[in-house]
């Protein structure tokens, strides 16, 4: 342990991306960062929640054997820390057959200490009382005379632990986070955060953890805040940093006298970052050479091709236009120039002869009826079988490119235009996509792999949107228009309004339940959907968690107030006693 005077103290920041379950590579990450953090003169390096393992690991962490492996990582990892920086790492730990979600103090060559998460999160996105024994309330860490206190993400959001480690001698909050990304995440972290540094009168670090996991985005954004509530360091969005923050102890307490501050990304810039991000890891995680898509010269697809391209590179990225007779040629027009501007590899495959011979195929069972939905899902369904030969063929992901909007009412075809292994616009509804396609040819994430400039074709965005699936189909020929759908769907989805409370809102009632009936009858469709970036405070599938077989339904009538008088003095509060 270096031995530095009692009034300072240099803390770095690993604000890395682990991936979970690769136990090697995140211990890995650890020792490249603590080379980085003693070349930057770092008396301790912090890593965030549950580095060694990756964040969430779900149920891979009830394994023994990846239980083993984390704990020798992280028993290596201290052998290692005889000289140079102290760590401060997160990893599960197992201790009297108890499984926590632990923080380990690894100085002068041992396990120095170790502190368990107390408050573990059940709700939305987070399942970790299925997993995790809750710790103990945790007192201070000691380091180099320095009482630390360490609770660990959601241990901040009450006020109970910080409270035990202010109460115990508390002199610094280092907060390790695997804190997912959703829109105005950024603030409502800076407000809890802010409210525990008013109630202890202590500083407080904020790290987070960046990068993807499934449908998960740690946007990073870690900070600092010292005790007078003033911002201190502001680590970047989206982005791995080990930074360097340098404490000196003022009048009896600590304060945090340097430490970089990265100007950040608001509204939608967000969200777009989080959907590449969540692209770029989901494909290079999981090993895929690139990706292909159908590229339909619409909105959506045009979003996604943009997304790829600033995620993985245009060498890495191919697009296919599969036209029928019902292709217009703004559609095959607009297409071709989305790929030029992108400058991704381009391929037109017609699928005439595969609609035509499934169609000769089930003609006899078929014989007698009028042609309807069926055969426009035929087409949707015979290009969803050449992206998928493509993507055996050559090691592509396919990329599936419904919105929010039309997987919240089911207007999507399974088997067919849903096929494929990730979505990175899966939680934007249609009115964002637009939103999100303007503010991409006005500008550009720092990191983006793609060109500058326009890369979506002005007549791609003003268009009707369109299926293609018929003569002169247009998406308003059955659906509402979308600045009222998207409405609508906001507060059934996100906010879980009534259809009594959206019509009040002035919506008319018909429309509410029909967008509400094609909400509750579509959920069969999203359980087989591909996973895709969560945005929004409530995606589908971690957060929306709805009964596929479901005969509730809303029909708009005033909710009914509830008959207290009907309940017995004392039930709601304890059972009856009997004697036996």
């Amino acid at each position: 342990m270096n031995a530095r005077p009692a009034d300072s103290l240099k803390i770095a920041l690993a604000q890395l991306n682990p991936t979970v379950g690769d136990v090697a590579g995140n211990a890995a990450k650890v020792r490249r960062a603590r080379d980085e953090a003693q070349k930057l003169g770092a008396d301790l390096l912090a890593f965030p929640e549950l580095f060694i393992a990756g964040y969430p690991p779900e149920d891979l962490v009830l394994k023994p054997a990846f239980q083993a492996a984390c704990r020798a990582a992280v028993e290596a990892l201290a052998r290692e820390t005889k000289t140079g920086p102290a760590l401060l790492v997160g990893t599960p730990w197992v201790e009297d057959g108890k499984l926590y979600n632990a923080y380990a103090h690894l100085a002068g060559g041992v396990i120095a200490a170790l502190r368990y998460k107390v408050d573990l999160p059940n709700y939305g996105v987070f399942d970790e009382k299925r997993v995790f024994t809750p710790g103990p309330m945790p007192g201070p860490i000691l380091f180099n005379g320095v009482r630390i206190g360490i609770p660990i993400c959601e241990d901040i959001w009450g006020a109970e632990v910080v409270e035990c480690v202010s109460e115990t001698g508390g002199e610094i909050l280092l907060v390790p986070n695997g804190s997912p990304y959703w829109r105005g995440k950024t603030e409502h972290r800076l407000n809890i955060a802010v409210s525990r540094v008013v109630e202890s009168g202590l500083p407080l670090i904020y790290l987070n953890m960046v990068g993807g996991q499934d449908e998960l985005i740690f946007d990073g954004a870690s900070f600092v805040l010292n005790a007078d509530r003033s911002l201190a360091a502001q680590l970047p969005t989206f982005r791995e940093t080990v930074a360097l923050t340098e404490w000196r102890r003022e009048a009896g307490s600590w304060r945090c006298v340097a430490g970089p501050m990265t100007r950040q990304d608001e509204n939608d810039k967000t969200d777009y970052g989080a959907c590449v991000l969540g692209l770029a890891d989901y494909v290079n995680k999981n090993g895929f050479k690139g990706v292909v898509f159908g590229l339909s010269g619409g909105i959506d697809s045009a979003l996604c091709a943009a997304m790829a391209v600033d995620a993985l590179g245009p060498e890495r990225v191919r697009a296919v236009m599969m036209p029928y007779r019902f292709t217009s040629q703004d559609s095959l027009d607009d297409a071709a120039g989305i790929a030029k501007a992108l400058g991704i590899q381009y391929d037109i495959l017609t699928i005439e002869k595969a609609v035509l011979g499934i169609e000769e195929s089930v003609a006899p069972v078929f014989a007698g009826r009028n042609r309807d939905v069926t055969e426009e899902n035929i087409q949707a369904r015979a290009r969803g079988v050449i992206l998928m030969a493509i993507s055996n063929k050559f090691g592509l992901m396919v990329v599936t490119t419904g919105n929010k909007s039309e997987m919240s009412v089911g207007y999507a075809t399974l088997y067919g235009d849903m096929n494929g292994g990730f979505n990175p616009i899966k939680d934007l509804y249609k009115t964002e996509v637009f939103r999100l396609s303007r503010l991409r040819n006005a500008w550009k994430p720092d990191n983006a792999l793609g060109p500058d400039g326009p890369v979506i074709p002005e007549n791609v965005i003003t268009k009707p949107p369109t299926a293609e699936l018929r003569e002169n189909q247009k998406d308003q020929d059955s659906l509402p228009p979308y600045d009222m759908l998207d409405q609508v769907l906001e507060a059934l989805v996100e906010r879980e309004e009534s259809v009594a409370q959206i019509v009040a809102k002035g919506f008319d009632k018909d429309i509410v339940l029909k967008v509400a009936r094609l909400l509750d009858i579509a959920e069969y469709k999203r359980r087989q959907a591909a996973p895709g970036v969560k945005v929004t405070l409530k995606n589908f599938g971690r957060d929306r968690r709805y009964p596929i077989v479901n005969r509730f339904r809303d029909l708009g009538e005033p909710l009914p107030e509830p008959d207290k008088t009907l309940l017995k003095a004392g039930a709601a509060a304890k059972s009856e006693a009997f004697d036996f």
